[in-house]
């Protein structure tokens, strides 16, 4: 029962650290997606990964301000300054859009949940494994 015990707990705790690394593998590529649209440097330094249990930034993209889950690693665009990140992405009457957000998820999103996915197995086996 102990093993059970260990088992409940333990991919919780080991995938923070998958979590993490895949949010700022995802921010990386996004970065560097949205160069080709690069004015001011804003839009990019808007990217951010918010860690479990922390705020994101006002006014970001997708879904604005929240608080990410125990296991959830939020990567949002825009703040109080960057409002346009929708328009970048999806464009306007005036202007072609130059997607940076949901291409680089796309690309990346089966190589970032298989490291998690690897994360938790490894936590189960290690901790049905323990004494």
């Amino acid at each position: 029962m102990a093993a059970f015990d260990r088992i409940a707990r333990a991919p919780r705790e080991a995938v923070i650290p998958a979590l993490m690394k895949s949010g700022e593998e995802l921010a990386r590529h996004q970065k560097m997606l949205a160069e080709t649209s690069r004015d001011t440097g804003a839009l990019i330094d808007s990217i951010e990964v918010t860690a479990p249990g922390q705020h994101t930034p006002p006014f970001s993209q997708p879904g604005g301000s929240r608080v990410a889950g125990e296991t959830e690693v939020l990567v949002t665009v825009g703040n109080e300054d960057v409002r346009y990140a929708h328009l970048v992405e999806y464009g306007t009457a005036n202007a072609e859009a130059q997607p940076f957000f949901w291409p680089a998820l796309r690309l990346l999103r089966k190589r970032l949940q298989n490291r998690i996915n690897r994360a938790a197995k490894k936590a189960v086996k290690d901790s049905w494994n323990a004494k």
